[in-house]
């Protein structure tokens, strides 16, 4: 069969594995799971990674799958190659075929020759192979990978196209410790040889390095076999069951598949480049620096519209810092190529049409990227314009001391802070005619690197012990849906992270057992709370966790008797917590209905806390809520609560629950079978617990409503009595304003905005009162001015903050023919000093120049013109010291002014 579309290619991947016994797992979020040493998914085994450590146990022990991968920031810190070179992305699709101790070489060497020179139909006579070389012999030093080599041969492939190279490109360690072992790669040649002898004297001078790489050979599958375990001391030891982990980047076969120069001459991205072109109106590809452009924002688009479908939002620190990197890069190179309109988020509905298809998720999130594109697009516009402002500044600072280079400092504050790569400061500098130090810009980008490499994501893993024991004890079966109350058999006991057979009171322990009435903290909705009790056991169960599928532990708080592995026990909730916690978890779902259906469909919720005196809900959205939005909200709400809906629950599959128009909640992790709650017009997947009855919510009243970060924002509310008692408090405090004023509290903003009014009133004349102070003040001052050379100097303390300050100091110079007023006071315990020069003497004796010299005595930052500058945050005790110093310094100015005028 011969594949034309990169959908195609993908398909024949997934069914040649499925048809050989690999169950086909769907691709996974691009945050990762439970490992927060990722910044985001870059490689198809991270989603199996404890699979593969033997941590966790999977139905299956083979796999295949089509991974989505970002690769930006960290160490894959290098965006301004994308878009440049014919391979470089930071969104890619990565095949990939698993097997977790079940397969090895043999199997896995055979089925990729098949795949690429059979499925594919890429002629064996272009490709290569090359396996792991070996170590110089020595402790821990591994063995060249002469199996591979023998297997490789006996698919046909030749002797001189197997080359043996070292542990840098043909080894592979999941890190300092752990599963490692050999890999082997396929290449491709991709240039213009056809004589299978030429071919081979080419591999044989790139494989050696005696060529450089050109892209004349391009890797398309690595396959690796972890079959050793690396110990802290170096030592190596084979795993009883080795496995095999193979990724194949999509757009690297789709290129070679359609005899294509280039990954963005492929199906997955021509149209998407054809559609950029239309936007900006200039044909593509002409050769030139526009065909680099819209590559880069062909390849951004994809990958800030799957990051955004993940739940990612702009921001500046992690992810969000990555993303918004990403976006504005690719706005920016749409305003180079003269798009002055609003763009990008159209480029992420193409990304949508074009790959909504295989990832359904994109469609799901469709309203959602495009509002948080159109959002990120917005701000940075407005930054790119000061950015062209604070460069016009630097242009004319230049100007003014005859400079000819920008400095590294200033070029990098342009790129990190206004998004101006050095190119783009560079292009503009030299069209004015100056220079950039690029050595200085180097220097402060190494530093930011340094600031920013990923360090952690700041999120906890699943402990290693809870891994264990979810893959060692049978699943807990929840009973919590339907009971209150439930015997069960203690399976496990841990205490100080130890598993232990027997605890005696008093002891604070975690337990698990097969079968438990308790909710485990789990979807926002906090854990339940009871007892734990048996024929000699009091005890208190203070919260349950779920830190793996199907594993409940409760944390035990043993009061009397001993508790040991195999008892029967008997487990009670808490009953009213959890009547609240199923009307405040019922309340989030009718909240998000109504969020959507008032503010739109973009709406989606971006975390939530369920606890059973409040709930907090944050969404997505870049509005605060208007008064009259979030009683429209609330009054929905209470409307659907007092429409006493039945609550219906369903388990199937998670296709079918999305097809009924269910919806997932960012950050969740769904299995093949789902659980999906009904309740009114509101249909989402959960498998928190709920009420029975819209009614039984009571009455829903919202508390606060805030902004927690760009693009997210925060409602907090309660339900039942707490609703009751909020309303009861406001009203409390209605009342109490209103006996303040003296008035009635229905007749309280009518007496409010009187008060308010004769407030302004009185604000008006005591600020008349304070000029006509200032202005008898400033006379007295002018009779403390001295002359210096025939200039006034006034250089006092005066009373007041910064713009009373400044009124006085206008005043003064106003009154002064030819002078300098310098005004000193202190502000909330830090000096603050005002320097003001009259116009025609500025030009002599700048104020910003005399206040650098006056900072240095003070201790304080600040600037200006040279008519007015000001400076604050010094040290109050010198400054008198600093106002004495004025009368030197304008002396000094005036004298070397002199001087150079007699020459």
């Amino acid at each position: 069969m011969l594949f034309r579309s990169a959908d195609e290619v993908r398909a024949a991947f997934l069914s040649f594995f499925e048809s050989r016994g690999h169950a086909v797992v769907p691709s996974s979020s691009l945050v990762p799971q439970n490992d927060p040493t990722l910044l985001f998914t870059n490689a198809g085994m991270n989603q199996f990674k404890d699979v593969f450590t033997g941590k966790e146990k999977r139905p299956y022990s083979r796999a295949t799958s089509s991974q989505r991968c970002v690769r930006a920031g960290g160490k894959h810190n290098d965006l301004e190659n994308v878009g440049f070179t014919a391979r470089h992305h930071t969104f890619f699709e990565m095949l990939g075929n698993f097997s977790f101790g079940d397969y090895f070489k043999k199997d896995a060497i055979a089925w990729a020759w098949e795949l690429v020179t059979k499925t594919l139909g890429i002629a064996p006579e272009r490709l290569v192979v090359t396996v792991f070389g070996g170590d110089t012999p020595g402790e821990g030093s591994v063995p060249p990978d002469e199996e591979a080599a023998e297997l490789w041969r006996a698919q046909g492939v030749r002797p001189e196209r197997i080359f043996r190279l070292g542990r840098r490109e043909n080894f592979w360690q999941m890190g300092p410790v752990g599963p490692c072992g050999p890999c082997t790669e396929i290449h491709v040649y991709r240039a213009h040889l056809t004589d299978p002898a030429e071919i081979d004297a080419h591999a044989r001078a790139f494989f050696s390095g005696q060529i450089p790489d050109n892209d004349e050979w391009m890797e398309i599958w690595n396959l690796v076999f972890m079959q050793f375990e690396q110990f802290a001391d170096g030592t190596l030891k084979p795993l009883p069951k080795p496995s095999v982990d193979t990724g194949a980047g999509l757009e690297r076969l789709a290129s070679v598949v359609q005899n294509v120069p280039t990954n963005y001459d492929t199906d997955l991205l021509k149209s998407l480049c054809l559609h950029i072109a239309g936007i900006a109106k200039t044909p593509y590809p002409t050769g030139t620096q526009d065909d680099a452009s819209i590559r880069v924002i062909a390849d951004h688009a994809r990958a800030v519209a799957f990051l955004v479908a993940d739940g990612v939002m702009p921001s500046n620190e992690g992810r969000g810092y990555v993303l918004r990197r990403i976006a504005r890069r690719a706005i920016r190179h749409g305003k180079r190529l003269g798009i002055e309109r609003l763009f990008f988020d159209d480029v992420c509905a193409q990304v949508v049409r074009l790959m909504g298809q295989a990832y359904p998720e994109l469609i799901e999130s469709a309203a959602f990227i495009r509002e948080v594109v159109k959002n990120e697009e917005e701000s940075f516009r407005k930054t790119l314009n000061r950015g062209l402002t604070l460069l016009d500044e630097e242009f004319a600072e230049l100007e003014r001391t005859g400079g000819k280079t920008i400095s590294g400092a200033a070029a990098f504050k342009l790129y990190d802070t206004y998004g101006f790569p050095l190119d783009l400061t560079q292009v503009i500098a030299t069209e004015r005619g100056f220079g950039v130090d690029e050595l200085g810009f180097n220097d402060e980008m190494e530093k930011q690197r340094t600031r920013s490499s990923f360090g952690g994501s700041g999120e906890v893993a699943v402990g290693d012990l809870y891994k264990r024991l979810a893959s060692e004890l049978p699943a807990t079966q929840f009973l919590g849906y339907e009971k209150a109350s439930a015997t069960a058999k203690v399976l496990a006991i841990v205490e100080s992270g130890h598993v232990i057979e027997r605890a005696s009171a008093p002891a604070n322990l975690e337990v698990i057992v097969d079968r438990t009435p308790f909710y485990g903290e789990s979807g926002g909705q906090l854990g339940d709370r009871g007892t734990l009790s048996g024929a000699s056991i009091k005890a208190k169960v203070l919260d349950v966790q779920k830190p793996a599928p199907n594993l409940f532990v409760h944390r035990v708080e043993l009061a009397e008797g001993a508790l040991a592995k195999g008892d029967e026990v008997t487990l009670g909730i808490d009953d009213r917590r959890r009547r609240a916690l199923r009307a405040n978890h019922s309340a989030t779902h009718l909240l998000h209905h109504a969020l959507r259906e008032t503010l739109g469909e973009h709406v989606k919720q971006a975390g939530s806390v369920v606890a059973p005196d409040y709930l907090r809900f944050d969404y997505a959205h870049f509005a605060p809520l208007t008064d009259e939005q979030m009683r429209d909200i609330e009054a929905k709400v209470n409307a659907l609560v007092r429409e006493n809906f039945e609550a219906h629950t369903d388990e199937l599959a998670i296709d079918d629950a999305k097809k009924r128009g269910a919806i997932a909640f960012f950050g969740e992790k769904y299995g093949a079978r789902v659980r999906m709650l009904t309740l009114g017009p509101s249909v989402e997947l959960c498998g928190g617990t709920h009420v029975q009855r819209s009614g039984d919510i009571g009455f829903f009243k919202i508390t606060s409503e805030s902004a927690i970060a760009a693009g997210v924002r925060r409602i907090v509310a309660v339900t039942g009595p707490e609703a009751v008692q909020a309303v009861h408090a406001e009203e409390e405090a209605l009342s109490n304003a209103a006996a303040a004023l003296k008035t009635a509290p229905m007749d309280l903003p009518k007496r409010a905005e009187a008060a308010q009014a004769r407030i302004r009133e009185l604000e008006k004349e005591l600020d008349a009162l304070k000029k006509a102070a200032a202005a008898a003040k400033s006379g007295d001052l002018l009779s403390q001015a001295e002359d210096v050379k025939g200039v006034k100097v006034l250089a006092t303390r005066a009373p007041g903050d910064a713009a009373a300050l400044r009124e006085l100091s206008d005043k003064l110079r106003d009154r002064m023919p030819a002078g300098v007023i310098a005004l000193g006071t202190e502000v909330n315990g830090k000096a603050l000093l005002l320097l003001s020069v009259t116009k025609e003497l500025s030009k002599k004796v700048p104020a910003n120049a005399l206040l650098q010299e006056l900072n240095k005595t003070l201790g304080s930052r600040g600037g200006g013109k040279p008519d007015f500058a000001q400076a604050g945050g010094g040290d109050v005790a010198k400054l008198d010291e600093t106002l004495a110093r004025v009368k030197a310094l304008v002396e000094e100015r005036t004298s070397r002014l002199h001087g150079v005028a007699g020459q």
